[in-house]
C-alpha cells in the first residue's frame, strides 16, 4: 500500500491511497482523514485501507480516482510528533569524523549514534532547501526512514521490527559549515539541521517483497546533483543496524508516540575492496551526500575537490524497483536564499 498527503489549505493534508504505478490516488477519507490520524488508529484502520488500495488497483473506484501529481503532495507526514535519525552506516560516520578530525570510538560499531531533529515543518518533496548563506556547507544526505505506531519503553529489537507502520525516503540536508562548531559545545545538532524533506509515498514494507527483510531495504539509493549521477549505494548494505535495532534504541528510556519517524542516516556502502568507496564516475557506487565525497578526495589528493551546494543546484533522490518504476516517488529540491 502506498499513501501520500496532497495539499488542502491545512496544515495536515488530506491521505490518499496511491496506485503502485504513482498515476492515480483515491481519497482515504472513509477510513482516515490524515495519515497520523491512521497511525494513530493503526490496527483498526489497516484493513479498511489496504481494502480501498485493492478496489483502486482492480478499477471499483474509478469514479473516485484522480491522477496523482507529486507536486501537489504534502511530505507523508506534514509534521510529526517525532524525527529521530540515527546513523546506520557506520562507514559514513567514520569518514565524515575524519574529515573533522575526530576519533571514531569503537562502541559506534555496537551502540547507534542517534539525534532528535526538528519535525514540525518537514518539506514537501519539491520544496526549496533554503539557506543562508552558501558558506554554510550545504549539504543533502539520501536516507531511508521509518514510521512507527505506538511502542513501548525497553522494546527489544525484535519485537520493534513489528512496530514498523512505513517506509519512507529522505533528504535529510545538513549544513556542514556549522557542525563543527554545535558539536564543540557538547550538546548536539540543531541550527546545523534544518528542515528535512520527503518523497511523496509513504509505503507499508510488503510493497517491497523480498527487497525488505523486516529490518533493512535492499535497494539502490540513486542521488543526482544538477542532472549528473552522484549515488546508488545498495540501503540494504553495510547498515551496521538495523531498524529494529533504532527504533529499540530511540525507545530504550522511553516510549514512542504512533507517527514517530526513525531515519537511518546517510546510506552508504563500501567499495569491493574494503576501501571507502569511488565515484560513479570511476566504476563505484558514487555516495548519498557530499561531505562523504569530499573526504575521500581529502585521502586520495589532500584536499576536497567538489564544493557544497550552491544557490541554484538542484538535488533528486530516488529508489526504484526491480522493474525500474519509482517505489517513493522522487524528492527533486533547489537550493536558493532565504529572503
Amino acid at each position: 500500500m502506498k499513501l501520500a498527503t496532497l495539499k488542502n489549505g491545512s496544515r495536515d493534508g488530506a491521505l490518499v491511497i496511491v496506485s503502485r504505478d504513482l498515476t492515480r490516488c483515491v481519497s482515504a477519507a472513509p477510513v482516515a482523514a490524515t495519515l497520523q490520524g491512521a497511525l494513530d488508529r493503526w490496527h483498526e484502520v489497516a484493513a479498511g485501507l489496504a481494502q480501498r488500495s485493492d478496489a483502486l488497483h482492480a478499477g471499483a473506484l474509478d469514479d473516485e480516482a484522480q491522477a496523482f501529481d507529486p507536486q501537489a503532495c504534502h511530505a507523508p507526514l506534514p509534521r510529526a510528533y517525532q524525527w529521530a535519525d540515527g546513523s546506520a552506516y557506520v562507514n559514513h560516520v567514520e569518514l565524515v569524523r575524519r574529515a573533522r578530525g575526530a576519533e571514531m570510538p569503537a562502541s559506534f560499531w555496537t551502540d547507534p549514534l542517534m539525534y532528535q531533529g526538528g519535525s514540525d515543518s518537514f518539506l514537501d518533496p519539491h520544496g526549496d532547501i533554503v539557506a543562508g548563506s552558501e558558506a554554510h556547507g550545504i549539504d543533502f544526505e539520501a536516507e531511508v526512514a521509518v514510521v512507527t505506531d505506538d511502542v513501548p519503553m525497553g522494546v527489544t529489537a525484535d519485537a520493534a521490527r513489528t512496530h514498523i507502520r512505513l517506509v519512507l525516503l529522505v533528504n535529510d540536508v545538513s549544513l556542514r559549515g556549522l557542525i563543527p562548531g554545535e558539536l564543540a559545545k557538547g550538546f548536539g545538532f540543531f541550527q546545523s539541521k534544518p528542515s528535512s524533506a520527503f518523497a511523496p509515498c509513504a509505503l507499508t514494507p510488503d510493497e517491497f517483497g523480498a527487497a525488505w527483510d523486516g529490518g533493512r531495504l535492499h535497494r539502490p539509493m540513486l542521488s543526482f546533483v544538477d542532472g549528473q549521477p552522484f549515488g546508488k549505494p545498495d540501503a540494504g548494505v553495510d547498515m551496521t543496524f538495523d531498524f529494529g535495532q533504532l527504533v529499540a534504541h530511540a525507545a530504550k528510556t522511553r516510549p514512542l508516540a504512533a507517527g514517530t519517524v526513525v531515519g537511518s542516516g546517510t546510506v552508504s556502502n563500501r567499495d569491493a575492496d574494503g576501501g571507502p568507496g569511488r565515484p560513479i564516475a570511476e566504476g563505484g557506487l558514487g555516495y548519498s551526500c557530499l561531505a562523504e565525497l569530499r573526504t575521500v578526495e581529502t585521502l586520495r589528493h589532500g584536499a576536497p575537490q567538489t564544493p557544497f551546494l550552491k544557490f541554484g543546484s538542484r538535488v533528486r533522490i530516488e529508489m526504484q524497483g526491480e522493474d525500474g518504476t519509482s517505489l517513493f516517488g522522487a524528492i527533486e529540491q533547489t537550493v536558493r536564499a532565504a529572503g
